[in-house]
């Protein structure tokens, strides 16, 4: 496997896999635009990490996210990691977390927060490795 940091011009090739993956796995309606405008809106966000992982030349897994500061240190958040349905369930997902753990620690990233569905399938991926649900914070959403 290789890695690349993402630039402008890969958004258009991550595209299709994001659609891909939340539009058959979470009956999601995403289309090019709203897709390209989510990327690009984290891409270009200040402190962004946005890493694409391929096979032989082929973008098969991406995350994204940036980095925020707090008074003691850094924090990693990351927004979206999407593994290609046809290598999920294959270690592959691990081994990018895994990279991307190391890339911001060096990069001085004391902790990578994330939020995820709360459903069987994050929490087994999350969990084996070693990511637990926070008591101490709450997600608050108002519908308008």
């Amino acid at each position: 496997m290789q890695y690349k940091l993402m630039d402008e011009a890969d958004i258009s090739l991550i595209v299709p896999l994001y659609i891909e993956y939340y539009n058959k796995k979470e009956d999601g309606e995403w289309n090019e635009s709203t897709t390209y405008k989510r990327i690009h809106q984290v891409w270009s966000r200040e402190d962004s990490y946005c890493l694409i992982m391929l096979e032989n030349q082929k973008i098969i897994a991406f995350s994204m996210g940036y980095f925020e500061q707090y008074d003691d240190g850094q924090v990693y958040n990351l927004i979206e990691i999407v593994v290609g349905t046809q290598y999920q369930n294959k270690g592959i997902g691990t081994a990018f977390m895994r990279e991307l753990e190391a890339r911001v620690k060096k990069m001085g990233a004391m902790s990578i927060q994330l939020e995820a569905v709360n459903d069987q399938h994050h929490e087994h991926f999350y969990s084996k490795l070693g990511y637990k649900n926070v008591s101490n914070f709450v997600l608050k959403c108002k519908w308008l």
